[in-house]
């Protein structure tokens, strides 16, 4: 506990000395402030004197700033009565039996025991004088200061400015702060660079030699705490050095995408370029021909097209030993059928022409073959072409 702080028993004379006449009853206090450290125990001195033998009656009562006052602690005819009180377990009289000492105790200190005690005596048989039966002691718990924490806001770079600050929680009364530096050298600071209520250090225009290690004391009295913090202070071009790093990273990283899109477009574009061009193949192409032993008769007699001047020469051309197909067949001007021709090679038989309105036919053409007419002849007749299939060597239709 700090010089002064600490509280103990006193011991004060009991009876007045001979010759000297006896005072009414008064009480009396050893001191009016008593000051104690959250935890450890506290003593309110005080005594009575009286002239009357006879067991008096005592009662301490606590007053707070923010209550009214209540009683924790009576005596009467011999019998102690602690009240119902957060303080009932820590408190009670300095000595089991009273005398005239009525000192009070209060063990394992708290910061709400903190007001003003009261304590008033009367014994019966004796004169009291107005006010002088009542003592009052004023009670302060003292808290330490908790640890503070250590805080850098700004930048420790060459040439510019930062701020140490230094906090704690807690601590009754309020703790006054102290920076200094321990490491390399020993330093310690004043105002106006250093503020001891509100615990801050302002550095300016930082150097490379005001590295260190730099401690704050938090203290108050009822003890103290403290903290610290390492600062390094740094060179502009390292930071410079850190800052290019960073850029030429993000450059290079930037030149990678760019290139891996240009990759990949080119791909794309190459891949489409190649589908294009297999599908204009396609369309160009040509159907395959059927095989001409694998048409149908019937279809193929229906899509073949010709005019009889194709009949008549396809006629002229001879086939050989192999007779013409019997499905070929003439029409005549007047549409009738004349007959295939005769088998065998034999010339066909000569049918004189049939009359028209009235009038004999004009005898063939000796260049015409027998059973067939010129084109132009047929035209005029009104005859109607008719499309006539006509048989390859291998005897099939084409």
């Amino acid at each position: 506990m700090a010089a002064g702080v600490e509280s103990r028993p006193v011991f004060f004379p009991l009876r007045p000395r001979a010759g000297i006449s006896s005072a009414v009853l008064e009480v009396h206090v050893g001191t009016g402030s008593v000051f104690s450290v959250e935890g450890q125990q506290a003593v309110l001195p005080a005594w009575y004197t009286s002239r009357s033998q006879k067991k008096p009656y005592v009662t301490w009562l606590l007053d707070k700033e923010d209550a009214d006052p209540f009683q924790i602690l009576t005596y009467l005819d011999g019998v102690v009565k602690v009240e119902e009180t957060e303080l009932k377990p820590r408190v009670g009289f300095l000595y089991p039996v009273l005398t005239h000492n009525i000192s009070v105790l209060i063990n394992a200190t708290r910061e709400g025991d903190s007001g003003q005690y009261m304590c008033t005596v009367n014994v019966v048989d004796d004169v009291t004088s107005t006010g002088k039966n009542v003592g009052v002691i004023n009670l302060t718990v003292l808290v330490p200061p908790a640890t503070p924490a250590c805080q850098l806001h700004g930048n420790p770079a060459v040439g510019a400015n930062v701020t140490l600050s230094c906090a704690s929680k807690k601590g009754k009364p309020s703790p006054a702060y102290q920076w200094q530096r321990t490491a390399p050298t020993q330093q310690v600071f004043f105002p106006p660079a250093q503020d001891r209520s509100r615990g801050t250090l302002k550095l300016t225009n930082l150097s490379l030699d005001m590295s260190g290690l730099y401690v704050c004391v938090a203290e108050n009295r009822a003890g103290s705490a403290e903290c610290s913090i390492v600062l390094e202070v740094h060179s502009t071009s390292t930071k410079a050095v850190i800052a290019g790093a960073v850029l030429g990273s993000l450059g290079a990283l930037a030149t990678i995408v760019f290139f891996a899109q240009r990759v990949v477009g080119y791909r794309r574009k190459k891949r489409e370029g190649q589908e294009e061009a297999a599908n204009e193949i396609k369309e160009d192409a040509v159907a395959p021909k059927t095989p001409s032993w694998a048409r149908n008769p019937a279809s193929d007699t229906i899509s073949k097209t010709s005019t009889l001047s194709s009949i008549a020469g396809t006629r002229e051309k001879p086939y050989g030993a192999r007779p013409p197909s019997d499905t070929a067949s003439i029409l005549t001007a007047t549409g009738s059928y004349r007959g295939p021709p005769p088998r065998g090679g034999g010339r066909p038989q000569n049918l004189s022409p049939p009359a028209v309105n009235g009038a004999p036919r004009r005898p063939q053409d000796p260049a015409t073959p027998q059973g067939s007419l010129p084109p132009s002849s047929l035209a005029r007749a009104g005859a109607v072409p008719v499309m006539v299939p006509a048989q390859s060597r291998a005897g099939s239709l084409v």
